[in-house]
């Protein structure tokens, strides 16, 4: 299956998802990484039934200039609604609080986080997005989130020394899909199998499969 990814911002280097993504080797899914949002268009991307959105409102490494409009914002909805599907991770949920269409699409947004501290993934035992994965404890930015849709399915809490945190949720948007992951900010945690074995998940939801 083909998959639309964007990536890279000031805080998140584009290698970071494409090693991450990459590592999974498991073939199923084709990606076509996109660091340049200006050569993004709501056109192309219709041609992917799943996007991977895993890059805050900045428009590169080196550029924080916010990239995405409410116009911008409302083409990800759109694409959605008609029975698409996006996977929203880490960074990609950070700095739309602005964006009511994107924020309202994540079904919950990213406020703040404190320094980098041990934090410990929980997933939900027994609950199908959490298959293969269990309890981690990793470096990470503890993303500190504003939930904004109260029919959410979390699969996924975080705890640190700062309080526990929804971390993975699933919601629908007309007849498309959404999937949410917060955790991820270093490369040692995409690499943890249980962290590997969410983000299949993830992916596989999304595509329906």
């Amino acid at each position: 299956m083909k998959a639309l990814v964007l990536c890279e911002d000031c805080a998140h280097p584009a290698s970071l998802t494409i090693d991450g993504l990459n590592v999974l080797e498991d073939h199923v899914y084709e990606f076509t990484f996109v660091e340049d949002p200006n050569t993004w268009s709501a056109g192309w991307m219709a041609e992917f039934p799943l996007v991977v959105f895993s890059k805050a409102n900045q428009t590169s490494a080196s550029d924080k200039t916010p990239w995405a409009s409410e116009k911008i914002a409302q083409a990800f909805v759109d694409y959605v609604s008609r029975g698409r599907a996006i996977l929203f991770l880490h960074s990609g949920t950070a700095l739309y609080t602005d964006i009511p269409p994107l924020r309202d699409l994540m079904g919950g947004i990213f406020v703040r986080h404190p320094p980098q501290c041990e934090v410990t993934v929980e997933p939900k035992a027994g609950h199908t997005m959490t298959s293969g994965s269990d309890t981690f404890t990793v470096k990470d930015e503890h993303y500190l989130m504003e939930m904004n849709d109260p029919a959410v399915d979390v699969f996924l809490h975080t705890h640190s020394e700062h309080g526990t945190q929804p971390a993975g949720w699933t919601r629908q948007e007309g007849n498309g899909r959404v999937a949410v992951l917060t955790p991820g900010h270093n490369p040692e945690g995409w690499v943890v199998p249980s962290y590997q074995a969410l983000l299949r998940n993830c992916l596989d939801w999304c595509a329906g499969r």
